[in-house]
């Protein structure tokens, strides 16, 4: 597949995206139905249900990503546990495979794997065009586009020291045992907003992984 390729010559990375997204949680958001459906779903709950109150304790750094010169340079940087490897997403938009890249108003531009960790899952980080459009609508519109979300709750954040907002919601599969965790916090930027997403094979590999999204999330810094 030559529409989505990682860096640093990974020839089956474009099969390893593809059915990880499917897998994962990477929607298409070009299903009418299903992307309907989703939205009728979506509701704006209590803050008890975000990612961010679960009580779970940042991972210990490791590393970093987004400073130029990084595996994936971004118009932010934040923190990474031992062992989990970035890549940039390279994509082609005539690709047959674009619509694996685009979510929403948002385009996958890296994935951060934490296989080497020990957990089967990505932190994955979505950038798109400037906009007018609030932090939190921009989420919502993100995760409507994923097929098969539901019960999506809302709340606003601050990722370090940078207002956004963040959803906790759930994605069901045909190819899942599901409804499975999802979490996203979106920050804006001078660049445009930017996006962090964690999902898992299942809800327990999503919960396992939780401290590095914590991680990502409280060191986030811009510019």
């Amino acid at each position: 597949m030559a529409g989505i390729s990682v860096r640093r010559g990974l020839s089956a990375a474009a099969a390893v995206t593809a059915a990880l997204c499917a897998l994962a949680g990477c929607g298409t958001g070009d299903d009418g139905g299903d992307t309907a459906a989703a939205s009728s779903s979506t509701t704006s709950g209590s803050p008890s249900a975000t990612a961010s109150d679960t009580a779970v304790e940042p991972a210990a750094k490791g590393g970093s990503v987004g400073a130029s010169g990084s595996d994936c340079e971004l118009p932010v940087t934040f923190d990474l546990p031992a062992k989990w490897e970035p890549d940039a997403v390279d994509v082609d938009p005539d690709s047959e495979f674009a619509a694996l890249a685009q979510q929403g108003p948002l385009t996958l531009v890296c994935e951060i794997d934490a296989k080497p960790a020990g957990s089967i899952g990505f932190l994955r980080v979505w950038r798109g065009e400037k906009s007018a459009a609030s932090p939190r609508e921009l989420l919502e519109a993100f995760v409507t586009a994923e097929t098969g979300a539901a019960d999506a709750t809302y709340t606003d954040i601050k990722a370090g020291t940078v207002a956004g907002a963040e959803a906790a919601y759930t994605v069901t599969s045909e190819l899942l045992d599901g409804p499975n965790k999802e979490s996203a916090f979106l920050v804006p930027t001078a660049q445009g907003p930017v996006l962090v997403h964690l999902g898992g094979m299942d809800s327990d590999e999503h919960d396992q992984m939780l401290p590095a999204y914590e991680l990502a999330k409280s060191s986030l810094r811009t510019g």
